[in-house]
């Protein structure tokens, strides 16, 4: 599958109608898209150039682009709920996910977040994604394997308790663990035990009460630095003149990120001090 250049054979097309409705289709020899717009030829637009517009059988133009990542994300079958773009972007840059890097997450769900972790730290790196439901490691490593056209070889989508990890698991140590599950403050003394010191440890919780557990548990654990919590709110705007105004509708809460870094052994993080009421 290619990313730029003229559609071929093999390509994940999009098009969108006048109505902005969107229709996903795989380019294959001598296949036909079907709508009661009428009929579009796969090897019509085998050849021509991302952005252009091709014409039904019926005269109705559509648009065409190739899936980005957020709308594979948005339209894939899933098992568990994604972790939704705005929150996979701030993993990527507040966690440090660099190209090289070896990343183990847990609770892998529908592969969203893996997908973003693959794209951001290559074939010289490695993720390791642990699941411990068979039926969400088997949407994982599907959509994965749809994205990529193939199971990268930097992947390694594993069924398994996560609390029972060692770095033998992972040959040794990793730079960045993410965690997206119900209760990830019994894991940290794994996540502890996986990091390189001044490693990173992101985890994704939905509830007040998850994120308070998960604050005070990193605080107790002593080999953390003091962990930081926030959540994003994404709204778009509609643009028309003078009728300038935000959308009624937006991407709100979804969840809580928390993010610290692992201490080296035997060091006491200095005692933060909180600024004196008047």
């Amino acid at each position: 599958m290619a990313y730029s250049g003229p559609f071929q054979y093999g390509d994940r097309v999009q098009l969108t109608d006048a109505k902005r409705r969107h229709f996903t289709l795989y380019l294959k020899e001598g296949n036909k898209f079907h709508s009661h717009h009428g009929i579009v030829e796969h090897d019509d637009i085998v050849g021509m150039e991302e952005g252009s517009v091709v014409n039904s059988s019926l005269g109705s133009p559509f648009l065409m682009f190739r899936h980005l990542m957020v709308d594979h994300v948005l339209s894939m079958p899933r098992g568990a709920q994604v972790i939704y773009p705005k929150d996979a972007a701030q993993i990527l840059i507040e966690g440090d996910i660099f190209r090289g890097a070896k990343v183990l997450e847990a609770g892998a769900g529908s592969g969203a977040l893996s997908m973003a972790l693959l794209r951001a730290v290559g074939p010289e790196g490695h993720v390791y994604s642990y699941e411990l439901r068979d039926d969400h490691i088997g949407y994982a490593i599907d959509n994965v394997k749809e994205y990529f056209g193939e199971q990268p070889e930097w992947w390694s989508p594993r069924l398994g308790d996560f609390r029972e990890l060692t770095p033998e698991a992972t040959d040794g140590p990793v730079d960045r663990v993410i965690l997206d599950m119900l209760e990830p403050w019994e894991m940290l003394q794994t996540v502890k035990n996986m990091l390189v010191p001044g490693g990173v440890f992101i985890t994704y919780v939905a509830t007040v009460p998850q994120l308070m557990k998960v604050m005070e548990g990193i605080r107790e654990q002593k080999c953390f630095t003091e962990p930081r919590a926030w959540e994003s709110l994404v709204r778009d705007w509609k643009v028309e003149g003078l009728a300038t105004r935000p959308e009624h509708r937006m991407n709100a809460h979804t969840a809580f990120l928390i993010m610290t870094r692992r201490l080296a052994d035997g060091v006491v993080p200095p005692r933060p001090k909180r600024k004196a009421r008047r």
